[in-house]
């Protein structure tokens, strides 16, 4: 199973989203972590045709599945 290493960051965000965030995670039990994440992953994947390359980006469907690799074309 593969394992994607995570690196520590620091962002900032505003009042308001860290409310909308913490609600989230309160109803869902989901990791604000996890939802800034997914974010990331979403704009990454809208301005892919200004990355170089073709880039690869693992999709977490879960613990149990190791995450699937899909390619990112420009």
């Amino acid at each position: 199973m593969e394992s994607r290493k995570k690196i520590s960051t620091t962002v900032y965000i505003t009042s308001e989203q860290n409310r909308l965030l913490k609600l989230l995670n309160q109803k869902t039990k989901v990791p604000i972590a996890e939802y800034i994440r997914e974010g990331i992953d979403l704009i990454l994947e809208r301005h892919k045709h200004l990355l170089p390359g073709q880039m690869m980006l693992i999709q977490d469907d879960g613990p149990k599945s190791g995450g699937r690799r899909l390619p990112l074309d420009n």
